[in-house]
C-alpha cells in the first residue's frame, strides 16, 4: 500500500491537515458551522533543494511545521469568542513578530525543560553521589529526560481543553488510517479506524528523546571527564539538530514501511499515543473529513491503490484561502 502522504494536527475545536503545498485548518465555530480556510505554502526545503537531503531536511521541516502549527493554532483561537474583551485587529508586522516570538519562546523552552534540566539533574546526582564517570551520569540524565517527558505528557492530558484537543487529534488520525486502509471517507468508516498512527508527531518526539539520550552517551565517552559543565551542555546544544535530522528520517521511514524492524521500532510511539489521542465525538469527524477533503482527493488515492471509484458528490462547505510561504 501507497502511504497517502497527508498529515495533520489537532487545533482547538478543530484540525489542520496537510498535502504537498497546501494545508487546510477546519475549525467547528461557537454556531456549530464548519469554517475551513486554505492556504499554500513553500517551506525551505521546497524553496532550496539542497536542503531536502537526508539529515538535514529534518532540521528545516520540523521548523517548519513548528511554525505552521502555531499559525493553525492561532487561527482556530480566532474563533474562540470572548464579549468582554473582544480581540483588536493587528497588522501584518505585528503579527509576524508575535508569530517569531512565539517560535522562538516554544524552541527555548522545550531546550530547557527536556535538555537543560536533565542535564542539571545529572550534575546534581554528580556532586551529590561524587560520581567522575561521564557515561553513568549521562545514563542518569537519560532517565531524568524520560521521566520528565512523560510527566509532561500525563500532567497535560489532565487538562479538560487539552483532552478536546487530544479528541481532535484523534480524529485526525482516524481520518488518515480510514483512506489508508482503504474506505470510503465517511463518519461511520472514520469512527471505526485506529486513533494512533506510525506518522505522528508523538512518535517524533519520542524519536528526539530516545537518540538524544543515545547520542549523549556516546559522546560522554569521548569528552573528558575534568571538563567543565558548561562545556558539556554546549555539545549537547550542538547536536539537537542532528538528533532532529536523525528522527525525521525514522519517522519518515516508519511511515512508508511495514517492515517488522520498521514496526517494533514504531510501537513505542504508537503505545505512547494513547496518551495524546482520544476517541472523538461524531462532529470531530466530520471536521476532520472536511480538512482532509480540502487538500486531498481521497478518491483518486482509493480509485489508485485500491481500484474503488466513487460517484463525485456536491460540496456544501465553503472555504477561504490564499498563499502562505513558510
Amino acid at each position: 500500500m501507497k502511504s497517502s502522504g497527508i498529515g495533520g494536527q489537532a487545533v482547538l475545536e478543530g484540525i489542520m491537515m496537510r498535502n504537498g503545498g497546501k494545508y487546510a485548518v477546519a475549525v467547528r465555530k461557537p454556531d456549530k458551522e464548519i469554517e475551513i480556510d486554505i492556504k499554500e505554502h513553500r517551506g525551505l526545503t521546497e524553496k532550496h533543494k539542497f536542503l531536502n537531503v537526508p539529515f538535514i531536511r529534518g532540521v528545516f521541516k520540523f521548523a517548519e511545521s513548528l511554525s505552521v502549527g502555531i499559525k493553525t493554532l492561532t487561527y482556530s483561537a480566532s474563533f474562540i469568542e470572548d464579549e468582554e474583551e473582544p480581540e483588536k485587529p493587528v497588522s501584518k508586522r505585528t503579527e509576524d513578530i508575535l508569530m517569531a516570538l512565539t517560535v522562538c519562546f516554544s524552541v527555548v523552552f522545550s531546550i530547557g525543560l527536556f535538555i537543560v534540566l536533565p542535564f542539571l539533574v545529572g550534575e546534581f546526582f554528580r556532586k551529590i553521589l561524587e560520581i567522575n564517570s561521564n557515561t553513568i551520569i549521562a545514563i542518569m540524565e537519560g532517565l531524568a529526560r524520560i521521566l520528565i517527558f512523560m510527566l509532561y505528557l500525563i500532567l497535560i492530558s489532565k487538562m479538560k481543553d487539552i483532552q478536546r484537543t487530544f479528541m481532535y487529534h484523534g480524529a485526525e488520525h482516524k481520518c488518515i488510517n480510514c483512506i489508508e486502509q482503504g474506505l470510503e471517507l465517511n463518519v461511520e468508516n472514520v469512527r471505526k479506524s485506529s486513533r494512533l498512527h506510525k506518522r505522528c508527531g508523538t512518535s517524533f518526539l519520542l524519536f528526539v528523546v530516545v537518540i538524544s539520550i543515545i547520542s549523549f552517551i556516546l559522546v560522554s565517552a569521548i569528552i573528558p571527564e575534568a571538563s567543565s559543565g558548561w562545556l558539556k551542555l554546549v555539545v549537547r546544544l550542538a547536536l539537537i539538530p542532528i538528533i532532529a535530522g536523525i528522527s525525521f528520517e525514522i519517522l519518515r521511514l516508519a511511515g512508508n514501511s511495514d517492515g517488522k524492524i520498521i514496526g517494533l521500532i514504531s510501537k513505542p510511539g504508537i503505545w505512547l499515543q494513547r496518551l495524546t489521542t482520544r476517541e472523538p465525538e461524531d462532529d470531530m469527524i466530520e471536521v476532520g473529513i472536511a480538512s482532509v477533503e480540502a487538500i486531498y482527493d481521497w478518491k483518486a488515492y482509493l480509485k489508485e491503490n485500491f481500484g474503488k471509484e466513487f460517484k463525485e458528490a456536491d460540496s456544501t462547505i465553503e472555504v477561504s484561502g490564499d498563499s502562505d510561504d513558510v
